[in-house]
C-alpha cells in the first residue's frame, strides 16, 4: 500500500535512505560518500523545505520511500529509496508511477553519475536523460548542491519537461 507519510515516519525514512544509499558506497566519489549517508538533521530539514514523502508499506512496515518537491514550475523526485532487502521487486515503479500521477507538473530527477541502476530504472520507467550543458543550469536553478555533486551527477526529466522545453 502507498501512502503519505507522516512526523512518526522519520525514523523509518531515515532508515531506508541510509539502508539503501550503501549501494553508493564505492561507486560514488568517496569525497561525496559518507556513513550514515543523511543524517536525521538532513531529513528532517529537507522534510522542512518541502519534500513530502510517500511510502511503501506493506505488512505494517515500510519497505520504501519516495519524495517529491515543489519547485514552482517543475516538481524533483527526491531521495527514491527502497529497502536493499526488498530491491528488485517492483516497489520503486509503484512509487514512481504514484508520484507521477498525483503531480500535473514537468518532473526532474537528480542522481550520480555512477549509480547505472537508478539511471537504468528510470529510463526504463519513462524518463530520459537531460544533456550535460542543460544538467548544470538544472542542478544549479532547482537544488542545494554543492559544485562538486553537480559535476558527478545526470538529471532525468519526464515527457511534459520535455514538451515544455520546446
Amino acid at each position: 500500500m502507498i501512502r503519505l507519510c507522516d512526523k512518526n515516519d522519520e525514523n523509518s525514512i531515515w532508515d531506508i535512505i541510509n539502508d539503501a544509499a550503501r549501494a553508493y558506497r564505492g561507486v560514488i566519489p568517496e569525497d561525496r560518500y559518507h556513513d550514515p549517508y543523511m543524517s536525521m538533521e538532513e531529513l528532517v530539514q529537507e522534510i522542512e523545505d518541502g519534500v513530502t514523502f510517500w511510502g511503501f508499506e506493506e505488512d505494517g512496515e515500510l519497505c520504501g520511500v519516495m519524495g517529491i518537491q515543489d519547485k514552482g514550475e517543475v516538481a524533483l523526485v527526491r531521495h527514491a529509496y527502497v529497502r536493499n532487502a526488498r530491491r528488485q521487486g517492483g516497489i520503486g515503479t509503484k512509487l514512481l508511477l504514484h508520484i507521477t500521477k498525483i503531480t500535473e507538473k514537468p518532473i526532474l530527477i537528480g542522481t550520480w553519475e555512477a549509480a547505472n541502476w537508478a539511471i537504468s530504472f528510470y529510463l526504463k520507467n519513462g524518463f530520459t536523460l537531460v544533456d550535460a550543458n542543460e544538467k548544470g543550469d538544472l542542478l544549479r536553478k532547482y537544488w542545494s548542491v554543492p559544485e562538486r555533486q553537480i559535476e558527478t551527477s545526470v538529471v532525468l526529466c519526464d515527457a511534459k519537461f520535455r514538451r515544455n522545453a520546446r
